[in-house]
């Protein structure tokens, strides 16, 4: 696939918002084709960048819409959008963040996203992934992941930020009227957000988990996101916590955060877990060709005080084998559909 992006947006001041395939391409003139395989698991080969438009298959808009918003250069990618439609070619983008912001729909515009409510029904926008580090392979675990022992009661982890407090999670709702009403009347490009106390949400699901003896409950629960860590996150104490926790269950509760998603989600799946997955009206990739129905153990928002109910019944139907097949096929569907490479491969089939 044949891929055009203009140099000229690029900032290297704001590499992260660089359009993911993109931090694979956008290197030092020294940077190989093997390293990029090896880091990114892309070669050019699979995405050859050309220097024209005319000669493209998609044109990518290089920053995210949040870069253009924050740096007041929305008309750069206007431009270039309307430049690619006199060419009748594709263009992809990223909005990035929390709560992303506020985009005009252009038809030849696909824009991937994490967060934000299906039910708006933006045209053309699509579910992205959380692109995430391969923990196993990185230590060197190997099929072990598998080693968990099926039983009667389901073992459910969770290792996170949780707040049982009515008092906060009122504070954190009426932050977020207040970030709404300025979206609406032009004081934020962000978009509006469905009002909910997302700590206060957990800390009530994990309840209700923890009360019903015929789970097995192995929860962690912090008081600020990471631990409070800020520095060297990956080799602190806590993020081996974190990832031992998941090991030791065989579902995990991921539900989401402050924006309308869950990092946790493709973390379970990485780990070759089960997600537990509280169903919040988000975006999720792929969903044209991946069933998640048959990869997670679904709850809808509105079931939410079913929970424990919904899970057991889902663990009833599994045994020793069925389990482990389940492990696997997750732990596959996040290697070759939710990476980086596996994504965007994807993207080149659909073509």
């Amino acid at each position: 696939m044949k891929l055009y992006y203009p140099s000229n947006h690029y900032n290297a001041s704001y590499r992260g918002q660089v359009f993911p395939l993109l931090k694979a391409f956008i290197k030092n003139n020294d940077f190989t084709d093997m390293q990029r395989v090896l880091l990114y698991g892309i070669s050019e080969r699979d995405f050859e960048m050309v220097d024209t438009m005319d000669t493209a298959d998609i044109v990518v808009l290089p920053m995210s819409w949040n870069y253009y918003v924050r740096t007041k250069q929305m008309d750069l990618a206007y431009t270039l959008i309307q430049e690619a439609k006199k060419l009748d070619k594709k263009v992809w983008s990223i909005n990035t963040g929390d709560f992303g912001v506020k985009i005009p729909y252009f038809r030849n515009l696909l824009v991937y996203r994490q967060s934000g409510y299906v039910s708006n029904k933006q045209l053309g926008h699509k579910g992205f992934p959380s692109i995430i580090e391969d923990y196993l392979h990185k230590h060197q675990i190997g099929d072990r992941y598998l080693d968990s022992v099926y039983g009667t009661l389901p073992i459910v982890g969770f290792c996170g930020q949780t707040n049982s407090s009515k008092l906060d999670a009122f504070k954190e709702m009426i932050k977020q009227v207040l970030r709404n009403l300025g979206s609406r009347i032009g004081l934020r490009n962000l978009e509006p957000q469905k009002i909910s106390a997302t700590s206060f949400l957990r800390a009530n699901l994990l309840k209700k988990l923890e009360s019903n003896k015929a789970i097995d409950s192995r929860f962690i629960k912090r008081k600020h996101y990471r631990a409070g860590v800020t520095k060297n996150k990956e080799t602190h104490i806590s993020t081996k916590e974190f990832y031992c926790n998941m090991l030791m269950s065989q579902y995990v509760l991921c539900v989401r955060g402050a924006g309308n998603f869950s990092v946790r989600f493709y973390e379970t799946l990485m780990m070759g877990r089960i997600p537990l997955y509280v169903h919040t009206d988000g975006y999720l990739p792929l969903n044209d060709i991946i069933d998640w129905k048959n990869h997670v153990v679904w709850v809808d928002y509105k079931d939410r005080h079913r929970i424990a109910d919904i899970l057991l019944e889902f663990h009833s139907k599994l045994d020793q084998e069925k389990m482990q097949v389940l492990f696997e096929n997750n732990r596959r569907l996040w290697k070759e559909n939710l990476t980086l490479s596996g994504f965007f491969k994807m993207q080149k089939i659909k073509m």
